[in-house]
């Protein structure tokens, strides 16, 4: 692990590395799990931090206490942008905007190795940087996903956006458009694709755990290219993406994969499995 990720000093998320797995749980559950600027850049040295820390395979994001995976931007703390300045964003015009959730998610800290987040009690407004970003989401059933921009009198633009491409069209414009007034229950995101599985709350981190430490298992190489490409197709249309796989192809490829993934096929042992 590198000296210079000095995660035990965080004070709002933990970070533990197991078994190739990284755990990180946002951890402000007196707030209800909402993110300041010091949880921004926590999150973001995380996610840099994992670029280059060869055992990390897979992340596993979780949050601590029973209420909350995340409320969004913390309201009651000081943040850049909401000073009192002139202009809305404190900057010389409102063209320019420095968004405070925009180091949250994964994929905008080019970070691509697997996320799989599991999601617990109340999941909104801002928390969907982290959702958009991740790869695999599972949720208990005490979940409930909202976006209460519009009803506080707040355009929602980056969150919409960014979830637009794991949600229907016409869901999220009733997520959005609904603001404080509905919740999306677990049962509901999984029957529109927002999620894959729902699960009692008991058991909602051993099987977000098993679902990390199996995809860790593999090879990485095989498994982050394979991402890779994934959300190339997802970002890009199909010709477009087309034309990127075989470089994806070849720079996923190892020799030392492939072998392993040989060795495996040859011992003729049988990979235990669940249904799902």
């Amino acid at each position: 692990m590198s000296t210079q990720f000095n995660h035990k000093s965080f004070e709002t998320i933990t970070v533990q590395i197991h078994k190739n797995v990284g755990k990180v749980a946002l951890n402000r559950p007196d707030v209800l799990n909402a993110f300041n600027d010091q949880m921004c850049s926590e999150i973001e040295q995380t996610w840099k931090a994992f670029r280059t820390m060869d055992e990390v395979h897979t992340v596993l994001l979780t949050a601590n206490g029973d209420r909350a995976f995340c409320v969004g931007i913390d309201r009651t703390d000081d943040m850049s942008a909401l000073d009192d300045s002139e202009n809305l964003y404190g900057t010389s015009n409102n063209y320019m905007y420095d968004d405070p959730g925009d180091a949250l998610g994964p994929k905008s800290c080019d970070l691509w190795k697997p996320i799989v987040t599991a999601v617990n009690g109340m999941c909104c407004g801002g928390a969907f940087y982290l959702l958009s970003e991740s790869d695999i989401i599972i949720a208990s059933k005490s979940a409930t996903f909202f976006d209460p921009h519009v009803t506080y009198g707040m355009p929602a633009v980056y969150e919409p956006m960014k979830m637009a491409q794991r949600m229907p069209l016409g869901e999220i414009l009733r997520l959005t458009l609904l603001g404080n007034y509905e919740r999306i229950t677990a049962d509901t995101a999984k029957s529109i694709g927002l999620i894959s599985e729902v699960l009692e709350d008991e058991a909602l981190f051993a099987k977000a755990l098993w679902i990390a430490e199996t995809i860790a298992s593999q090879p990485p190489i095989a498994v982050q290219a394979s991402l890779r490409a994934i959300w190339a197709a997802n970002d890009l249309g199909r010709l477009d993406a087309m034309a990127l796989a075989p470089s994806l192809l070849t720079t996923g490829m190892s020799k030392s994969s492939l072998k392993e993934g040989q060795d495996a096929f040859e011992s003729g042992k049988r990979i235990g499995h669940k249904n799902r």
